[in-house]
């Protein structure tokens, strides 16, 4: 499965960072997106990861004079709710890196699907 870092994350440190999520937070977890991009004075977040055969979601967000510390709270979500999450995504210019974000979680529910 290929990991896609879009915008402000570029590893499992990144997102453990920002979310001051607890050090083991991703262990054993494969990272399926992780996308953190700025609009007009705000933040928006979504990771989503797979760990023992689950599907989990982490949804973020903030004004400009705060970060996305606090809101790690991983969700068990399902394939059909990742494919409206990224459809809603796509064509979206608020946020940097939405698009590339819906983009690249259709990729990634394309390959779970082709080789679960």
């Amino acid at each position: 499965m290929t990991e896609r870092y879009v915008e402000n994350f570029a590893s499992p440190e990144d997102i453990i960072s920002n979310y001051r999520a607890p050090a083991d937070a991703l262990e054993g977890a494969e990272v399926l997106l992780a996308w953190y991009g700025y609009g007009n004075y705000d933040g928006s977040s979504l990771v989503v990861f797979r760990r023992d055969g689950k599907l989990y979601e982490v949804n973020g967000g903030h004004c400009s004079c705060y970060g996305l510390e606090g809101q790690w709270d991983p969700e068990e979500t399902s394939l059909e709710a990742l494919e409206k999450r990224a459809d809603a995504m796509i064509g979206q210019k608020y946020t940097d890196g939405e698009d590339e974000a819906g983009k690249a979680l259709k990729a990634a529910i394309a390959e779970i699907r082709a080789c679960p």
